[in-house]
């Protein structure tokens, strides 16, 4: 089983996700580092959720939960800023990741949105359950059943 875990920054491990998330072309990561240290964005409104997975105490894998800011609605979630190191893919983290963020994601909104920064995400998204929209702000959405 691929262990989940809330956590907050620093994380030790995070500066070589953020090296090698920048050498592929990713910025998220360096905006998620910025924006969790002027306060601008932790992951701690209602619903909010920053999790990683550590390997050997050294963070490999890291995406969060928030509310869609541009969505305009407080019951419409977002996944953002997941990224899996190289040497950790094709092993079910991101699955394991995204699942976790889903299932949180369940008991705050009525959806949740992303946007996929690739073919290979996308597919991860697709397997999950996620389905394609034409957005200017989101590539994909999943609808959770509202019946109580």
């Amino acid at each position: 089983m691929i262990s989940i875990q809330e956590i907050e920054l620093p994380v030790p491990g995070m500066e070589y996700l953020q090296s090698e998330a920048q050498a592929e072309g990713y910025d998220f990561i360096q905006t998620l580092t910025e924006e969790w240290a002027s306060a601008q964005n932790r992951f701690d409104a209602p619903g909010e959720i920053l999790c990683g997975h550590l390997d050997q105490g050294l963070l490999v894998a890291v995406g969060g939960l928030n509310c869609d800011p541009f969505a305009g609605r407080p019951d419409v979630g977002r996944i953002r800023r997941v990224y899996v190191r190289p040497a950790w893919r094709d092993q079910g983290i991101g699955r394991a990741l995204v699942t976790t963020l889903v299932e949180h994601a369940r008991n705050h909104f009525r959806c949740v949105r992303l946007r996929a920064e690739n073919a290979n995400a996308a597919r991860l998204y697709d397997r999950i359950g996620f389905v394609p929209i034409a957005s200017p702000d989101a590539t994909h959405i999943l609808l959770f059943d509202q019946t109580s």
